[in-house]
């Protein structure tokens, strides 16, 4: 008779199956948060399993013991209730019992958090095992301060009320809510941090949560395209996120199964630590918009829309892209615009989208250089069948040009490719304004049984850019037959 099996633990998730991103800068050797987890378990202080792996990045080393993300910082886009301020409190704490005289700055943008964030800090402090290392806890409004026993300090404050001006020799910055922040409040502190006398170097830390359409986020958006680009090597982020695509059922209505299935995405600590009724109070108290940002983490646009190509901005490449495969053309709807983008395939199958050129729409001109480029590179050219400029196609074929009309079905089907290929990463792009604010404006249309192409009536703007985009890629994707025919 076998013996009986005995069932096996489930493993450990690792961080990447779990977080939306998870970019760690590289170089990195070693860490030192063994080190901090050691000191916080000897304070009754105990870490959730998604924590840990954060730990690891934030405190990660290259080979000469510097911190691998000491020029760029480690960004944490976390929705609220989560945990994020516990994280990073526990290991400041721990970095000034372990190190003497370290000066850490915690800023956060509105008084009021700066205020929350600082109680929290006092009662870890007065905690039984911590409190022997304090040595006072200095009360006042914008000056509040937890000093230790060996000359370490953390400074809270708020940016609203000038708080960061005039530090010196500061060893860690923590910027909370680092969705407000501009680049102005950030030179206020770096000089600062230029003087850190701490072997590691300094460390910079930013927490946020996707930012609302009118905040300054100009800072915290850049870091996140660039740490999401893969080009970045001084860089950590991890963000936590429902995903983009996803719509949550509007109040009063409940949420849906499928609603709780993307809060549990989004937040690690839900159900153990955040129950379901802190995200019922976060949702009604917060709204619609502002839950789905500052609650689930999803990202928006500008206008504050979600962008319908979510990873758009991670696809970006500073590399030179091949010659041009395929160009479609496009017309805006009101028949102001023209333009005209580029397939072009790299050798892995990956394809570039870029844009050519954009002017005011006159037909000869674009019927002109739609025939220059075709004999200039022999690649196809594409137009949608439902082209505002209904007498584009019989003027391409007048004046030569070998042009392939999309069909319905063909730019349906290719705009649910290019999803795909951008979630990814098989799509790559330049940074072109024209492509990037059509993608920013795009809104989806239903065309029946699920399916949907872009909407020009539906975007918050002009799409032609990313409709020639579309065009040419379905273009680029047509049998070798086809190509030896226009070749």
């Amino acid at each position: 008779m076998a013996a009986a099996k005995t069932p096996t633990k489930p493993s450990t998730p690792k961080l990447s199956d779990v977080a939306r991103h998870v970019v760690a800068p590289k170089g990195a050797v070693s860490t030192g948060w063994p080190a901090v987890e050691k000191k916080a378990l000897d304070l009754g202080v105990r870490f959730r399993w998604w924590q840990k792996p954060i730990g690891r990045l934030i405190l990660s080393k290259r080979a000469d013991g510097k911190y691998a993300s000491t020029i760029g910082g480690t960004g944490l886009s976390i929705p609220r209730q989560v945990g994020k301020t516990f994280l990073v409190g526990a290991i400041v704490f721990v970095l000034c019992m372990l190190r003497p005289r370290l000066t850490v700055v915690w800023t956060a943008h509105r008084v009021r958090t700066a205020e929350e964030t600082f109680g929290k800090m006092q009662a870890f402090a007065s905690r039984k095992r911590i409190a022997p290392y304090v040595e006072k806890v200095v009360l006042g409004s914008g000056e509040e301060e937890i000093a230790f026993r060996n000359g370490s300090r953390i400074l809270f404050g708020a940016r609203a009320a000038g708080f960061g001006r005039g530090f010196d020799e500061v060893d860690v910055i923590v910027y909370d809510e680092a969705q407000i922040l501009t680049d102005s409040a950030l030179d206020d502190i770096i000089p600062a941090m230029n003087q850190s006398r701490q072997p590691e170097g300094a460390l910079m830390l930013f927490m946020g949560t996707p930012p609302k359409p009118k905040d300054p986020s100009e800072v915290w958006m850049r870091m996140r395209e660039e740490a999401l680009s893969g080009e970045d090597d001084d860089t950590g982020w991890v963000e936590f996120g429902a995903d983009e695509e996803h719509e949550f059922t509007p109040l009063p209505a409940p949420l849906s199964d499928a609603d709780w299935q993307q809060i549990a995405k989004a937040n690690p600590s839900f159900p153990d630590d955040t129950p379901r009724e802190a995200i019922l109070r976060m949702r009604k108290k917060l709204g619609s918009d502002s839950f789905c940002r500052e609650g689930a983490g999803q990202y928006t646009d500008t206008t504050g829309s979600r962008l319908i190509f979510p990873k758009w901005p991670a696809c970006v490449t500073d590399t030179a892209p091949p010659s041009v495969t395929a160009i479609g053309l496009a017309v805006s709807l009101d028949e102001e615009f023209g333009s005209i983008a580029a397939a072009r395939v790299w050798e892995d199958g990956r394809v570039n989208l870029g844009a050519v050129e954009r002017r005011a729409y006159s037909r000869k001109w674009i019927v002109g250089e739609a025939k220059r480029i075709q004999k200039a590179h022999r690649c196809l050219v594409a137009v949608d069948e439902k082209c505002p400029d209904g007498k584009l196609i019989a003027a391409l074929e007048k004046a030569g040009v070998d042009v392939l009309v999309m069909k319905l079905a063909d730019n349906v089907e290719t705009c649910s490719d290019l999803v795909d290929r951008v979630k990814e990463k098989r799509i790559t792009h330049q940074r072109t304004t024209e492509l990037d604010n059509a993608v920013v404006a795009a809104r989806w249309r239903p065309v029946g049984d699920g399916r949907r192409a872009l909407g020009r009536k539906a975007s918050a703007g002009h799409i032609d850019m990313l409709e020639g985009g579309v065009a040419a890629l379905w273009a680029s994707d047509q049998p070798v037959e086809l190509w030896e025919a226009y070749t």
